[in-house]
């Protein structure tokens, strides 16, 4: 077995954070819809978050926003002439889909990719696959970006495999990390990797949710498992409740968090919990370790109060020592059962006794919370090494980023300032000096 450390990706909140509610079955997402939006404001709050997660020890980078607005899809549909043409144009017949091209979601690295660590795959490599994220459109177009950058930050093959997304159509609906959890007794051991998908596409009668859309399909999953080379003892399909995707539990980092032996899950995350627990354990006991279940009971937390203090999309974080601290979104505080629930968890004998605590609003606010903002790549000391460097967070990038964003980004941002061709600018200037820098020439196709 060789050491590895869990590092987290988060999203660089890019320029263009607006809050346009394209995310059909996000509630938070929704509520806010056409509301102002402060990107610079956002990016800063994310930003504060990695910063202090590195300062406290943890292995921090970062994943760059992409190139917006979305010109590429806009002239696709036939939007044509000048920039400012094209975004006139759509301003005027399809102000909907000009939100979908101006759309900063992204910053959700969680959705960039499905990540399994050396340790797991047939090769010894890590293996990644972009997700395809084809059940929404403002979303359908990131794997082209999202494959770019980590064949960009991890493009050693001795080490690293960057898959191309699955096919692009509904049988392999693709939401990446959302819909993933590694258990291991440590990062470096071998591990059980838990995919969880909202429907089959090939069986109709798979339960399934009525009134929200099932964005992870068992094709899918079973896809991801097959690129990375994963032993079929050690992966676990497991279907989401269609009940709480139809409550707004669009993916299952909104009801579920793993870390290590430790599996953090609401008592209506699945459609069977035993026999996925059941399944669990068998598995785990082929690698050496036994799974820890911290179960959250609806009569403690409700469905609906988890999913609006997004409880669930925290990140559950091993500390020097072995115990764990659960990173929580602000909301879970202001959340009356939510809080007192975290305060019994963390006075308890559990594995997690600390809770860390950041003001993530603006991310709140347009449906995503900590975990949502990472994708978790556990990596040895080689593959560390063997990585881009320039993305890995430190207090000088963090101060340069800093000074970036407040050069660069609006502290507001409403719908109709979409249309004004100085915001194009200003977002295409901003990435031009990013690229500088995170050392990453030529990250983006700004032509």
């Amino acid at each position: 077995m060789q050491t590895a450390r869990e590092y987290n990706f988060d999203g660089l909140v890019g320029p263009s954070h607006n809050y346009a509610g394209l995310s059909f079955g996000n509630v938070a997402s929704f509520s806010n819809v056409k509301s102002a939006s402060n990107p610079k404001q956002a990016a800063l709050q994310g930003l504060a978050k990695m910063r202090a997660l590195a300062a406290r020890g943890f292995a921090q980078a970062l994943l760059p926003p992409h190139a917006r607005p979305n010109f590429r899809l806009l002239r696709r549909i036939g939007f044509t002439g000048t920039d400012a043409d094209v975004l006139a144009r759509a301003w005027r017949e399809a102000p909907a889909i000009l939100a979908c091209a101006y759309s900063a979601s992204p910053m959700w690295t969680a959705n960039a990719a499905t990540v399994s660590p050396s340790a797991d795959s047939f090769d010894g490599r890590t293996h990644f696959t972009s997700a395809n994220l084809n059940n929404k459109l403002h979303r359908a177009e990131e794997h082209i970006q999202s494959t770019r950058t980590l064949r960009a930050l991890f493009g050693d093959e001795r080490h690293f495999a960057v898959h191309d997304a699955l096919p692009s159509t509904p049988a392999f609906g693709d939401e990446g990390a959302a819909n993933h959890t590694r258990l291991a007794a440590s990062h470096g051991a071998r591990g059980v990797q838990l995919f969880v998908y909202g429907r089959v596409e090939f069986d109709p009668s798979a339960p399934a949710p009525k009134r929200y859309p099932a964005r992870q399909t068992l094709e899918a999953s079973q896809a991801i498992a097959r690129l990375h080379g994963l032993d079929a003892a050690r992966t676990v399909f497991a279907s989401q409740n269609p009940d709480v995707i139809d409550q707004g539990v669009f993916h299952n980092d909104v009801i579920a968090v793993g870390n290590g032996n430790v599996l953090f899950y609401h008592e209506q995350a699945f459609a069977d919990e035993s026999a996925v627990l059941n399944r669990l354990r068998a598995a785990m006991i082929g690698v050496g370790a036994e799974l820890d279940a911290v179960r959250v009971d609806t009569r403690a937390v409700p469905v609906a109060d988890a999913v609006t203090s997004y409880l669930f999309n925290s990140q559950l974080l091993t500390k020097p020592d072995g115990a764990m601290a659960l990173v929580v979104p602000h909301e879970c505080q202001e959340n009356q059962a939510v809080s007192r629930y975290l305060e019994q968890l963390v006075a308890g004998d559990g594995p997690i006794d600390e809770l860390i605590d950041f003001d993530l609003r603006q991310s709140m606010r347009n449906g995503g919370g900590p975990a949502c903002l990472r994708l978790r790549v556990a990596l040895t000391d080689a593959e560390a090494q063997a990585m881009h460097q320039g993305v890995v967070m430190t207090e000088a990038l963090y101060a340069r980023l800093v000074t970036w964003v407040e050069a660069h980004y609006r502290d507001r941002l409403e719908p109709k300032d979409l249309a004004d061709p100085q915001l194009a600018i200003e977002c295409a200037q901003a990435l031009e000096d990013l690229q500088r820098i995170l050392g990453l020439p030529g990250l983006y196709d700004l032509s």
